[in-house]
């Protein structure tokens, strides 16, 4: 591990020479907000106000103990502080952000349907190991996709595997919520139509992050699945069309619940796709069937219409498309703000078709993930 090998002061930063030749700018509130006697050993929150210190706060005297720790006594407050260089290296934001951003996502297109076996894992090895529950959540993570397989066919069965992850989020569509043909739907789900790609409740400010579909009969003709890589799409935009990219990237669409049921007024504006801090992909928010009348700027309709038709064509390509049909026990597992599905219609009077629906926050997925394999 390297030491600290030498200290220069600054107008706002305490310069670090690490032994092994790299550098680091620490910023004095920075390295005050952050100082280790700053949090409760307990709750581990920050109990110091930054807020109390004045913005000129600088370090009165400053070295390195014999415990090989950066030392500073502080210009106010009658404060000491002591940082652990091995603390202060995996945290310091000039190495972090000298390195190049990799995207964890391994996006796939239709060659995947050749080589589904890949996402596919056993019920029981998750159920009866971390290692199968680590295999699981890497799938979903960087994949965005897994089928479980041979997982029980009784109702509310899926809880014991979901469960392993976490907790399940409850919407008003209730958990599990029931995808069979019934009269007088209050959503298309439950017809016996052909769905097209889309992801579920785009007009929530904040979209259930996985979606978890359990097969339980599929006897019926038709009612196959679709599946397709919303991130793989805007990476081909990006690369390729890059006036497309930024309209969809820019402009707000708007959804809208169209639930005849309900007695709230969900509506909610948000570009087709949306970027993390790191520019890579965060969102495809994406449904033909509960996209409201837009009302963009009418200087930019036009083209908000024609980047809307073409990616909408693409998130249909053969190209980019997986089809597959989900067998009595298969647990379609699925980031639901990057994986669009689908359905081919089905015939009701050939056979019932019963899937049991769930959600999850994306959190739950990324946090239970970094715990187990950390």
């Amino acid at each position: 591990m390297a030491s600290i090998s030498k200290l220069e002061k600054n107008s706002s930063y305490l310069k670090v020479l690490w032994s092994d030749g790299e550098e680091s700018k620490f910023n004095y509130m920075w390295l005050r907000d952050n100082c280790p006697s700053a949090h409760d050993k307990d709750s581990r929150h920050r109990m110091f106000n930054i807020l109390e210190v004045s913005q000129n706060i600088n370090p009165k005297k400053y070295l390195v103990n014999n415990e090989g720790q950066l030392e500073i006594e502080w210009s106010e407050g009658d404060h000491k502080s002591y940082y652990d260089p091995k603390w202060l290296r995996e945290n310091c934001y000039t190495l972090k952000n000298k390195k190049e951003y990799i995207s964890p996502y391994e996006l796939w297109d239709c060659s995947l349907e050749k080589n589904i076996n890949s996402i596919s894992i056993e019920h029981e090895e998750i159920v009866s190991s971390d290692e199968g529950l680590i295999k699981w959540l890497e799938l979903l993570h960087f994949k965005g996709i897994s089928i479980v397989k041979n997982a029980p066919t009784e109702k509310k069965s899926a809880f014991k595997v979901l469960n392993r992850i976490s907790h399940t989020r409850e919407t008003f569509f209730n958990t599990p919520f029931e995808v069979i043909n019934i009269p007088k739907p209050n959503n298309s789900a439950y017809t016996a139509h052909a769905l097209r790609n889309h992801m579920d409740l785009p007009w929530f400010e904040l979209p259930p992050g996985y979606q978890f579909l359990h097969c339980l009969i599929n006897a019926s003709k038709g009612g196959d699945s679709s599946a397709i890589d919303g991130f793989a799409v805007a990476d081909y935009l990006r690369k390729n069309e890059k006036e497309i990219f930024e309209t969809l990237v820019s402009v707000p669409l708007k959804f809208r619940d169209k639930d005849y049921t309900q007695d709230s007024y969900r509506s909610f504006h948000a570009p087709a796709i949306s970027l993390t801090k790191d520019q890579d992909f965060h969102d495809i928010r994406f449904s033909v069937a509960t996209m409201d009348a837009l009302d963009c700027h009418p200087d930019v309709m036009d083209k908000v219409y024609k980047a809307h038709h073409r990616f909408g064509n693409l998130l249909h390509d053969d190209k980019f498309q997986i089809n597959f049909r989900l067998e009595p026990g298969d647990i379609f597992s699925f980031n639901n703000r990057r994986v669009l599905h689908g359905r081919t219609a089905f015939d009701p009077s050939s056979g019932h078709r019963h899937l049991q629906g769930y959600y999850m926050d994306r959190d739950e997925i990324i946090g239970r993930l970094n715990f187990l394999k950390k």
